[in-house]
């Protein structure tokens, strides 16, 4: 990507990707990427397994380099920009984050410990400001009575949404979130939807991507979509535009009936 060919608007833009592709062992996990999310933007990537739905969103993290093409975050361009300086500005939540969180850690020492950029506690006491700020997030997301209890015995859902505070916790100006319902009964994901709606439609929260195989899980306030199937575009754009039961059923491979109650999507076969 030559220097005349980045946006004029670069510096407005939380991510840009122009013609991205990844390669792994010789497979290809995403193709011809185009792809722009704005500051005020929230952003939903929809797509069955094995769809590139993870690969996009560790780019966006600064957590991988693509294989082709350029990835700009936060206005920095990966490949000519320290990674480990990026990657505080992102808060990234992830399955892989809590596999790493140890269960006997107290659940607002799981958050605190984001703002020193270390998993686990590693220091006798922190600022209070820190101790005060990680609760303040902790109450936001409905948990604030789990501050003293430990990761290991909280319910899947408590844990997700303890992951989202520490993701937040660093105040960051882009917030990734992949699956965050994943293993969630019904009642949980009832809970966590309605606080990612809660988030997504506070003005002064960062831009967000949240990554998804069901319509179910989308949020009301979230304002674009990307459908994602083998790695390639089937159509993004704002919600009401471009989720449809012609694309859905285009990037699940099968004919889907795309359904609508209020604020909120359902899908079943047609």
């Amino acid at each position: 990507m030559s220097e005349q060919s980045v946006p004029e608007n670069i510096d407005d833009l939380v991510v840009h990707m122009a013609d991205v592709g990844v390669r792994r062992g010789g497979s290809k996990l995403l193709n011809g990427i185009n792809w722009s999310v704005e500051l005020d933007e929230r952003w939903v990537i929809l797509g069955g397994n094995g769809a590139g739905k993870t690969t996009l969103l560790r780019m966006a993290a600064a957590e991988m380099h693509p294989s082709s093409g350029a990835v700009h975050v936060l206005g920095e361009q990966l490949g000519k920009v320290d990674m480990f300086e990026l990657r505080p500005r992102v808060g990234f939540c992830s399955a892989a984050t809590a596999n790493r969180i140890p269960p006997d850690e107290k659940v607002v020492d799981v958050v605190v410990s984001a703002g020193y950029a270390v998993m686990g506690r590693w220091r006798e006491e922190y600022e209070s400001l820190d101790i005060g700020r990680a609760q303040e997030l902790l109450d936001g997301l409905g948990i604030g009575r789990f501050a003293d209890r430990l990761f290991g015995t909280l319910s899947e859902g408590e844990r997700k949404r303890t992951l989202i505070a520490r993701a937040l916790m660093t105040d960051p100006e882009l917030l990734l979130l992949d699956e965050p319902a994943a293993g969630l009964d019904l009642g949980g994901r009832e809970d966590l939807v309605a606080k990612l709606t809660e988030l997504a439609l506070d003005p002064d929260a960062p831009a967000t991507i949240l990554v998804t195989h069901h319509v179910e899980e989308i949020p009301p306030g979230f304002t674009h979509l990307m459908l994602l199937s083998s790695g390639a575009v089937v159509a993004q754009g704002l919600i009401d535009d471009v989720l449809t039961s012609e694309n859905l059923s285009a990037a699940f491979g099968q004919q889907l009936l795309l359904e609508r109650s209020g604020d909120r999507f359902f899908a079943r076969r047609a």
